[in-house]
C-alpha cells in the first residue's frame, strides 16, 4: 500500500491510500487495525507520512560517504536522534537557522524506515517483520554547528526545526522486499548532487535495526534514518551550502520524491 498523512479542508489530519490514480481515506489505526475505504480523500495538505515521537540517525553508514568525510568505518552503527520539532512535510521549507546562525547547511538524502510495531532484542534474520514501510528523508545539517560551533554535538548540529524532512508517501514493506537495494539520489536546483544506491551501506537496513532494538524497545511509529551516500555539499570542492531560494529533492526508487523549498529563519 501507498500511504500518506493529509489535513482535509476543515484540518483534520487522515491517512490516505494512494491507488488507481486517487487517494482514499483510510479507517483506523496504521500501527493496529486498518483498511482503506472507498471515500475520496479530502486532500488540502500533504503532511509527513508519520508524526513520530523520535527520530533515530545513523551516521557515517555508506562507504564511500565515510571516505569522502576521512573517517574511520565504525566498528557499530553511529546513534544520534532528531526531535519531533526537527519535522517537516513534503512541501515546506527547510529554515536556515538564524538566531543560532548557520552558514553552513547541508543536505543528506536517506532512506528512512517506519517501526511498525513493538520491537526489542530483533536479529538481523527477523528485524524487517517489524517495518511498516519506508519513505524518504532529508537528514539536513548545519556542519558549522555539528563540528566547530557545537565542539562535535551532531544532535544541536542536525537538530533544528525543520530539518528532517519526511515523504511524500510510506511505501508498506510487503510492496519492498530488500530495501537495500534502492537507487537514491539528492539534487539542488536540478543539479544532481548524489546519486548511488543502498546497496553500499555499512550496516544494512536489517542490521540497524537489530543495534538499535537491542536491549531497548522500539515503539511504534519510531522513525530511523540510515544515513547517506557520498556526494553531500560539505566533500565538495568548492563546498556547496544550501541558500535561500533553492529547492532540494530527494528521490528513492519505488518510493517517489520529496520536495522541499530553502527559506532562511523568519
Amino acid at each position: 500500500m501507498k500511504i500518506i498523512r493529509y489535513q482535509d479542508s476543515s484540518e483534520n489530519v487522515h491517512y490516505g491510500d494512494e491507488r488507481d490514480g486517487e487517494t482514499f481515506r483510510i479507517e483506523g489505526d496504521i500501527f493496529g487495525e486498518y483498511r482503506s475505504t472507498d471515500e475520496v480523500a479530502d486532500l488540502a495538505k500533504l503532511l509527513a507520512p508519520v508524526d513520530p515521537e523520535i527520530i533515530l540517525c545513523i551516521g557515517l553508514n555508506y562507504r564511500f560517504h565515510a571516505e569522502e568525510s576521512g573517517s574511520t568505518v565504525p566498528k557499530y552503527p553511529v546513534l544520534f536522534i532528531k526531535g519531533r520539532n526537527a519535522l517537516q512535510n513534503p512541501g515546506d521549507p527547510i529554515e536556515l537557522p538564524r538566531k543560532l546562525m548557520s552558514e553552513e547547511v547541508d543536505y543528506e538524502c536517506e532512506l528512512a524506515v517506519v517501526v511498525g510495531k513493538e520491537c526489542k532484542n530483533a536479529t538481523a534474520e527477523n528485524a524487517l517483520d517489524y517495518v511498516l514501510g519506508y519513505t524518504c528523508g532529508n537528514d539536513v545539517s548545519a556542519r558549522d554547528w555539528q563540528r566547530k560551533k557545537g565542539g562535535g554535538q551532531y544532535c544541536k548540529g542536525k537538530g533544528f526545526d525543520t530539518f528532517a524532512p519526511l515523504g511524500p508517501r510510506l511505501i508498506t514493506s510487503d510492496e519492498l522486499d530488500d530495501p537495500n537495494a534502492l537507487s537514491i539520489q539528492t539534487r539542488v536546483n536540478g543539479k544532481t548532487v548524489q546519486d548511488w544506491n543502498t546497496n553500499d551501506m555499512i550496516f544494512s537496513v536489517r542490521e540497524i535495526i537489530a543495534f538499535l532494538s537491542g536491549s531497548a524497545t522500539l515503539l511504534p511509529g519510531t522513525v530511523i534514518l540510515t544515513g547517506t551516500p557520498h556526494g553531500v555539499g560539505m566533500a565538495r570542492n568548492p563546498p556547496l551550502w544550501l541558500k535561500s531560494g533553492d529547492t532540494v529533492e530527494v528521490e528513492i526508487e519505488k518510493i517517489g520524491t520529496l520536495v522541499n523549498p530553502v527559506t532562511e529563519e523568519s
